[in-house]
């Protein structure tokens, strides 16, 4: 499992490096980062990406529209995707789930939820 290659896709530098910190800490090593959503779909089509943690809020293409990007594809559609945001309103959560994440995770938030959320998520693909 720690070998599944992981994607972090935020446009704040500090995030990435703060998610792959804590992604570290629980097990996985190979990780690559993306600050948009266009960058982060360079991956997905080169990378064989078997996991995507991505923030809600970016420029050029936000985490829910990446989200409906990889669904709308066939051969990308299965991937986990757990969207990490500072919106923890009921609308947003509902609109994020009909987007179909696998997960939601509002930060700030411990490695501890990062971990157990990973860990539904990628048993339940």
């Amino acid at each position: 499992m720690s070998n599944m290659k992981v994607l972090v896709v935020d446009d704040s530098a500090t995030m990435r490096r703060i998610v792959i910190n804590t992604l570290k800490t629980i097990g996985y090593t190979n990780i690559l980062e993306a600050a948009d959503g266009k960058e982060a779909l360079a991956h997905i089509y080169a990378d064989n990406i078997q996991l995507i943690i991505t923030d809600w809020n970016m420029p050029n293409m936000n985490g829910l529209e990446l989200t409906k990007t990889v669904r709308a594809d066939d051969n990308y559609k299965n991937i986990p995707i757990l969207l990490v945001t500072t919106r923890g309103v009921k609308e947003d959560i509902v609109e994020a789930l009909q987007a179909k994440v696998n997960g939601y995770i509002v930060k700030p938030f411990t490695p501890q939820v990062l971990k157990e959320k990973l860990e539904q998520i990628t048993n339940n693909s």
